[in-house]
């Protein structure tokens, strides 16, 4: 009898600081993680006591279970919810703790037949493919959406009924009946909420499988001439200029031993007083030849086209050359005198009457 009085109290006690837990802020300190731990330590006990006093069998049905120990079922329920909120590095083998607290619970309220046809066939497609579980498809927005409103009205119903049977604690001291309908209202109720969320854990884990699948993102070129991949390495410097062996066409490493006998082909190049000339240079390229010089070279080429009509271009005639002068008047009585004799249309003889 006191141990079961102290079941009692420890339940009572552990569902209370889990509620509290619930509106904390504080979930990234220290404090909330002890609370956490502490309360999971609470409902574990009360675990190992549940198994002591055999409270519940495979070989009885839910009318051989007293009112009083109703409540016990949902402890794994309980202890799911809180393993969600340890703080882990592992975030995988958390929700897999917290789905197997889950199907215990389940499992549990399937064996004394409590759960409703639609919650039954839930549970048989969630142990059929535990991994692909979901309550409407991923890639249908709409139904999604009716069911998230479906369930959202269905566990609004749930919640006014538990708190109207809830709401007479002196009658429900006194009345076995009316606890019994508290305690398996409240599993209703935890049963709706435990599909809920193994369809968000299920679509959690699979996320987590893609991301830690996914092939490594391709790494950076190399062009830095700093090799920042090798940083403290043999290859590193801070320059950002090539160095003065790299200009002069050799490769990265010295070209000569301590011996010197060379240690890579190169070649040698009188470029150093070429480098020096050009550090007060100007940053852009200036021209080498003047337009006249580019177009006589362009035209040396052929890319420059020449001729072409000259009809229209009237030549300018020498003033002082009589001879051309009195040869242009010629031609110009001449082209009057045809003129007059062949007036505009004369050729056109078809439109004759």
């Amino acid at each position: 009898m006191d141990q079961s009085q102290s079941l009692r109290s420890l339940f009572s006690a552990a569902k209370e600081t889990k509620s509290s837990l619930e509106w904390r802020g504080d979930t990234n300190s220290e404090e909330y993680r002890t609370d956490v731990n502490a309360t999971i330590a609470k409902l574990q006990e009360c675990q190992r006591q549940v198994g002591i006093l055999s409270l519940f069998s495979s070989n009885e049905s839910l009318e051989d279970v007293s009112s009083g120990d109703i409540q016990y079922m949902s402890i794994e329920y309980h202890l799911a919810e809180l393993v969600q909120r340890v703080p882990s590095a592992d975030r995988e083998s958390v929700l897999r703790r917290a789905l197997e607290a889950y199907e215990k619970f389940l499992t549990r309220l399937d064996d004394y037949e409590i759960l409703s046809k639609a919650d039954k066939k839930l549970l048989e497609e969630y142990m059929a493919a535990p991994s692909a579980f979901t309550l409407a498809p991923v890639n249908d927005a709409a139904a999604r959406r009716d069911t998230k409103v479906r369930r959202f009205r269905e566990e609004k119903e749930l919640k006014q009924k538990l708190e109207y049977l809830s709401r007479n604690q002196a009658h429900l001291e006194s009345d076995d009946d009316a606890i019994r309908k508290l305690y398996l209202s409240e599993l209703e109720l935890y049963t709706h909420q435990t599909f809920q969320a193994l369809d968000l854990l299920v679509q959690e884990l699979s996320m987590l499988s893609a991301m830690k699948n996914a092939p490594e993102p391709p790494r950076p070129s190399q062009d830095d001439p700093r090799q920042r991949s090798n940083l403290g390495g043999f290859n590193y410097s801070d320059r950002l200029d090539p160095s003065l062996s790299q200009l002069l066409g050799g490769r990265n490493g010295p070209l000569l031993n301590k011996k010197g006998k060379p240690m890579q082909p190169f070649t040698l190049l009188d470029r150093r007083s070429q480098l020096q000339q050009g550090v007060f240079r100007s940053g852009h390229n200036l021209p080498t030849m003047t337009i006249d010089e580019y177009l006589e070279e362009e035209k040396r080429r052929g890319n420059i086209l020449q001729g072409g009509e000259q009809s229209g271009i009237q030549p300018e005639i020498d003033e002082d050359d009589l001879d051309r002068a009195d040869e242009e008047t010629m031609k110009a009585r001449a082209w009057d005198e045809y003129v007059e004799a062949n007036p505009k249309g004369s050729g056109n003889t078809l439109n004759r009457g």
